[in-house]
């Protein structure tokens, strides 16, 4: 039932910002941060499981692991990116947020380069000359 210690967390510290803002919004940013970032370390054990499942299961499906772990950096990158527009949007920056977002997006293109060539490469071996 670690969802309801989240939403528990989650519910407090809105309160609490809520309460702070009036009086010190930097206080109320550097708290929403801190909930922010609490919740994801929470998070980090689940995180850490879930790589070692697919992990086990990419070496028993004889998957090259060069791709797994693409694609999961893949992942990390799209959470990160997400995880820090999310912050910089808290502090009212929204035009930063969209720039961490598109930054993201590229990043993620520019990793995904080589699986893409190889799903290239095989579709184009699988047409007859």
């Amino acid at each position: 039932m670690e969802i309801i210690q989240i939403v528990g967390i989650g519910l407090i510290a809105a309160i609490l910002i809520l309460v702070i803002k009036e009086q010190k919004p930097m206080f109320a940013f550097l708290l929403t941060a801190f909930t922010g970032i609490s919740l994801f370390l929470l998070l980090i054990g689940k995180i850490s499981t879930v790589i070692h499942v697919l992990e086990d299961l990419a070496v028993k499906s004889n998957v090259n692991m060069v791709f797994l772990k693409t694609i999961l950096k893949i992942i990390g990158i799209a959470y990160i990116a997400e995880f820090g527009a999310q912050v910089v949007r808290d502090a009212g920056q929204e035009s930063i947020a969209s720039k961490i977002e598109l930054s993201g997006k590229v990043l993620i293109m520019v990793m995904a380069i080589p699986i893409v060539s190889v799903i290239i490469e095989t579709v184009v071996n699988m047409i007859p000359a």
